[in-house]
């Protein structure tokens, strides 16, 4: 389902309105957003959730090439509806660039041969309701056919005992059993990055650890992913560009392993797409280290959101922008892909080498 982008992406019943400006405020100014973004952007109503009727719109915003083959960088948020502040940093970001392709030439050139995709709100039932799974008790970000080369961790990893539990996925075996988000999530993927010469992804989340890490696949398998070259050469460059950045970039497997995620999905049928395309397909997680803000803030525990979200004020503005440079580096990095994307074989031999040291040397 989709919607022109001058057509109301929100019910008008005024009751609901006000039960979104208080619990889903994310939503309202992504509204307002898209009518902004009216000349600059393409908005799609990619599909709607129903839960106790209501209706939820899921909104995707793409800016730039209609090539297919551009370079893509893509942003979601929102995927487990307690972690609002990856809605809310994805969010921000299209409000800055929103502003600077008022007045800047050289953001507009950007977007001229590239291609920036974004859905910011993938699961707004489950923040609506401040909970973690979307309307019907599953866990998202584990609710696709992908299973785990070995079993993880009980419960963490996925389950089917019961959606009164977290991390609630039942196996699911095609995209057509998947949860309406989840298959939306898939669906743009898919349509804005399959076809791409080179296509990078971050799908933002909170709630793990001290530090901000910034995930690569598997999720599924503590062996190292296909493209582990390109990792590295990725990660190198970021950090001869920024010395000083704060990430603590890693495997997810190097934390925990999962059935089902939706990124290590894509990656596996990317990679068929790509035998014939000869693209390039990296999803990221950046999961923010929540933990940090509640030692500076232990009350943030009990409340709700407290685990997930920074709650101070001046915390919040921090956190909005601290990513700016990674997401701007990023983009950069997809258009001129060709700096670090290919290498011969020798220097290939090296970045394996290097990442065998920096992330498997245990497994080797």
């Amino acid at each position: 389902m989709s919607k022109s982008h001058g057509q109301s992406l929100l019910v008008t019943d005024p009751s609901f309105a006000r039960e979104l400006e208080k619990k889903l405020p994310e939503l309202v100014t992504l509204n307002r957003l898209a009518r902004a973004l009216e000349n600059k952007a393409r908005v799609r109503v990619e599909d709607i959730v129903e839960k106790d009727g209501k209706s939820f719109p899921l909104i995707s915003i793409v800016m730039g090439s209609e090539d297919p083959t551009a370079p893509v960088f893509g942003l979601f948020g929102g995927v487990h509806g307690l972690e609002r502040i990856g809605s809310d940093v994805v969010i921000s970001w299209i409000q800055t660039l929103a502003e600077t392709l008022e007045w800047d030439e050289f953001s507009r050139d950007r977007l001229k041969k590239s291609r920036l995709v974004f859905l910011p709100i993938v699961n707004p039932v489950g923040i609506f309701e401040t909970k973690r799974s979307n309307g019907n008790g599953i866990d998202l970000m584990r609710n696709s056919p992908v299973r785990a080369d070995e079993e993880p961790a009980f419960l963490l990893g996925g389950h089917s005992i019961s959606s009164r539990l977290p991390w609630y996925s039942p196996p699911v075996r095609s995209l057509e059993e998947m949860e309406v988000e989840s298959r939306v999530l898939c669906q743009v993927v898919e349509r804005e990055m399959f076809q791409s010469k080179c296509a990078v992804t971050v799908d933002v989340h909170s709630g793990f650890g001290s530090v901000d890490r910034l995930w690569f696949p598997w999720a599924k398998s503590k062996t190292p992913p296909p493209h582990l070259e390109e990792i590295t050469a990725l990660k190198q460059l970021f950090d001869r560009s920024h010395p000083h950045h704060f990430y603590q970039i890693e495997p997810q497997s190097k934390s925990y392993t999962t059935h089902g995620d939706l990124w290590d999905w894509l990656y596996e049928k990317h990679a068929k797409v790509a035998e014939t395309t000869g693209g390039f397909y990296m999803p990221y997680t950046l999961e923010l280290g929540s933990w940090i803000w509640l030692k500076k803030n232990p009350r943030q525990l009990f409340t709700s959101l407290g685990a997930f979200n920074p709650i101070q004020p001046h915390r919040m503005k921090r956190i909005l922008r601290r990513h700016l440079t990674l997401f701007d580096f990023l983009h950069r990095a997809v258009i001129s892909s060709e700096t670090w994307l290919k290498a011969d074989e020798a220097t290939r031999a090296r970045l394996r080498r290097r990442a065998m040291d920096l992330w498997y040397s245990e497994a080797s």
